[in-house]
C-alpha cells in the first residue's frame, strides 16, 4: 500500500496537540493509502513532550527528537526518518479539513506539480486574534500574495506548509537549516529555480491560528522580515517591492523624527507620518467593512505592528546579510 507520510514540527503546543490529533484521525485517505505521522518535538517544556510520549500509540504518532529546535532542523530529522512516497508537511497550530490530505494527494496527481499546497488562509479565536487573520488576508499585509488568495488555483512560486513526492527532496534537497524564518519559502525558490514547479488549490483547505498578542505578533513580523534577506543573499536575487516597502517606512518614520529634532518645518517632520496614519486608519475602515465592525478596535494597532516590525527585521537582517555576519542570536528564537 501506498503511504503519505505527515512530517510535523512541534515546540511547545501543550494546548493545541488534542485538536491537531483529533483532526489527523479526521483524515479521510483514498482507497488503497496508508498514512504514518512524525512529530519532530524541539525540546518543549511545556508539557508537550510528555503528552506526545504518552498518547503517541493511541494516536499512531513516531516522536522525532529535534535538539535545535527550529523548524527547519525539525522537518529535516522527521523527513529522514520518514518512509512515505509522499511528504505532507503539517503544523500544530493550524486545523485542517477532513480531506486535506486527499486533495493534496489529488492535487499531486493531476499537476503533476514538484510541491502542491492549499492558500494560507487565518481564522482567529477571539477580538484581537480575529483583527490579526483578518489584516492578515487583506492585501494591505499580503501585498497581493496569491498565496493568501483563498479561492485561487494555479501556478505560483509559493504555497503554505506544502505536499511533495519523495523524488522532490532527492532532486532539490531538505530544508536550509541555517534559516529559522523563510524556511520554506527559501526551498520552494530552490524548486522553481531549478526548473520545478508549485500548484496552489483552493481546494487544499486549512486555517492557521494567528497569535494572540501585539508582542507575540510584533516578534514574528520582525522574523519574517529579517530572515529574508538572508535567502536573498543566498540565491542572489534582488528583493520584490512587498519586502522592501516595510523598511522604506521605518527609514521615512526615522528620518521624519530626526528632522524634526533638527529644527526642521513643521510639514516636513509630520508630512509621512500624517499620511501613513491616514492610510492605517482607511485600510482599517476597508477591512472591517469586510470583515466585521469590532475589528475595527484592534486594526489600526495591527497593521502598524506587521509593517514596523517586517520593515526594522528586514532592515538589520540586511545589515548583517550584507556585512556577511551571523544572525543575531534573538532572532534565532521562536516567537510562538
Amino acid at each position: 500500500m501506498p503511504t503519505v507520510s505527515v512530517i510535523v514540527p512541534c515546540r511547545n503546543e501543550r494546548a493545541h496537540l488534542e485538536a491537531f490529533c483529533a483532526s489527523l484521525r479526521a483524515q479521510q485517505l483514498p482507497e488503497g493509502w496508508t498514512m504514518e505521522v512524525l512529530v519532530a518535538d524541539g525540546d518543549s517544556d511545556d508539557g508537550s513532550r510528555a503528552w506526545l510520549d504518552a498518547n503517541a500509540s493511541h494516536y499512531g504518532l513516531q516522536v522525532v527528537d529535534n535538539p535545535r529546535r527550529i523548524v527547519s532542523t525539525g522537518l529535516n530529522r522527521a523527513l529522514a526518518a520518514s518512509r512515505g512516497e509522499v511528504i505532507v508537511r503539517m503544523d500544530v497550530h493550524t486545523t485542517y479539513a477532513g480531506d486535506y490530505i486527499a486533495q493534496c494527494l489529488a492535487a499531486l496527481q493531476t499537476s503533476g506539480a514538484d510541491n502542491v499546497g492549499g492558500p494560507w488562509r487565518a481564522q482567529g479565536e477571539g477580538g484581537l486574534s480575529s483583527a490579526i487573520a483578518a489584516a492578515f488576508q487583506s492585501r494591505w499585509l499580503a501585498g497581493g500574495a496569491r498565496s493568501r488568495q483563498v479561492e485561487y488555483s494555479g501556478w505560483v512560486d509559493t504555497v503554505y506548509l506544502g505536499c511533495w513526492p519523495r523524488a522532490t527532496f532527492e532532486r532539490f534537497g531538505g530544508f536550509d537549516e541555517t534559516l529559522v524564518r523563510n524556511q520554506d519559502d527559501e526551498h520552494n525558490l530552490r524548486i522553481t529555480r531549478g526548473g520545478g514547479r508549485i500548484w496552489q488549490s483552493a481546494a487544499i483547505r486549512s486555517a492557521y491560528r494567528p497569535r494572540d498578542s501585539l508582542a507575540a505578533l510584533w516578534r514574528q513580523y520582525q522574523q519574517y522580515g529579517y530572515w529574508k534577506p538572508f535567502v536573498i543573499r543566498k540565491h542572489g536575487g534582488a528583493a520584490s517591492w512587498r519586502h522592501w516597502l516595510p523598511g522604506a517606512l521605518v527609514l521615512g518614520l526615522a528620518g521624519s523624527a530626526l528632522s524634526s529634532l533638527l529644527g526642521a518645518p513643521g510639514w516636513a517632520s509630520v508630512l509621512l507620518p500624517g499620511l501613513y496614519l491616514a492610510a492605517v486608519l482607511a485600510a482599517s475602515l476597508a477591512i472591517a467593512v469586510r470583515t466585521r465592525w469590532s475589528h475595527l478596535r484592534w486594526l489600526p494597532l495591527v497593521i502598524p505592528t506587521c509593517h514596523l516590525g517586517y520593515g526594522l527585521g528586514f532592515l538589520l537582517g540586511g545589515l548583517d546579510a550584507w556585512r556577511g555576519q551571523r544572525p543575531r542570536a534573538r532572532m534565532g528564537r521562536l516567537s510562538r
